[in-house]
């Protein structure tokens, strides 16, 4: 009995791309957030949600291993985290400013090859040929002898994606990849996403702010509630009640007769209302923080507005 439940761990452990154990993250000696257990399958596309300053951006470093938790532990692909970082595809938020513009799109692409030894260095036929296929799926072939600087900023997001998936990565991560693109370059990073996932399997995982974009491909997210992190699926997530506790403002989740769904705050909210500051008895009625995985954490389904 012991060597099948044992089997059955493996099995499971090998399902899931990401794993918490009641993890916990501290910053200057404040308690970020904590208590943080789920799972999170392969294959899936999650998001990362929750106001400014509840350390969605923390998360996924203390997934890279570049932040010590405080408490429990964290499992990317299998490996402690920080150990299986060569598998993963990291786009950061700061890409589009901090890289140098007067590079060409390949030039940057190249980089997720040979990291960041500029100079003349030998670069052979099987990574000019990796380059020029991540450079093709993200649909930036025609782009590859532009500088950066002459690229607008949906084009850069794709070379930043480019450069994540030179090195066949298993999980991609992007660090509000839609911010402060316009509605066509939020539409053409999507299709990208969307193809790795479906066409390849990738496991993808995006830290934002605004769910409607992504809602197509989205299968789960974790969302950052009162400094506990929690794991559901997206059919539980685009609930009311659950999404005004977290953003602090009245949230609707609106079905088109068509079927598509997005979110929006209320539009009669009254001028005087005081937000929604998570009063911790009413905010202990969706959710369980104590040793438990997977969708479990998650809401009950209720006040969906159709």
């Amino acid at each position: 009995m012991a060597q099948d439940d044992n089997n059955e761990h493996n099995k499971r452990t090998e399902a899931d791309a990401i794993v918490f154990r009641d993890a916990a993250v501290a910053r200057g000696g404040r308690t970020i957030w904590q208590h943080g257990s789920f799972s999170i399958p392969a294959g899936s596309v999650t998001a990362i949600v929750g106001t400014n300053g509840t350390g969605k951006t923390t998360m996924m470093k203390a997934e890279l291993g570049l932040l010590p938790l405080t408490s429990g532990s964290i499992t990317i692909l299998g490996r402690p985290a920080g150990a299986a970082n060569r598998l993963i595809g990291y786009v950061p938020q700061s890409y589009t400013s901090d890289i140098d513009s007067n590079l060409t799109a390949e030039q940057s692409v190249l980089l997720g090859l040979t990291g960041t030894r500029f100079g003349i260095h030998f670069v052979t036929k099987e990574q000019r040929a990796k380059v020029r296929e991540a450079m093709a799926f993200t649909g930036i072939a025609d782009k590859a002898r532009l500088r950066l600087s002459e690229l607008s900023g949906g084009l850069r997001q794709r070379v930043a994606i480019a450069q994540a998936l030179v090195s066949d990565p298993k999980l991609l991560m992007l660090d509000e990849p839609l911010a402060n693109l316009d509605l066509a370059s939020q539409r053409s990073v999507v299709h990208v996403l969307a193809r790795l996932n479906q066409e390849l399997g990738m496991t993808i995982q995006v830290v934002a702010h605004d769910l409607n974009m992504l809602l197509p491909i989205l299968t789960g997210a974790i969302y950052l509630l009162d400094g506990h992190p929690h794991y559901a699926a997206m059919n539980q997530v685009l609930d009311s009640s659950l999404l005004t506790h977290l953003y602090g403002t009245q949230v609707q989740v609106i079905t088109t007769p068509q079927g598509d769904m997005f979110v929006t705050p209320t539009a009669d909210e009254r001028q005087d209302m005081v937000p929604d500051t998570h009063n911790p008895a009413e905010v202990a009625q969706f959710h369980h923080h104590a040793g438990s995985h997977g969708a479990s954490d998650a809401p009950k389904q209720t006040g969906v507005t159709r």
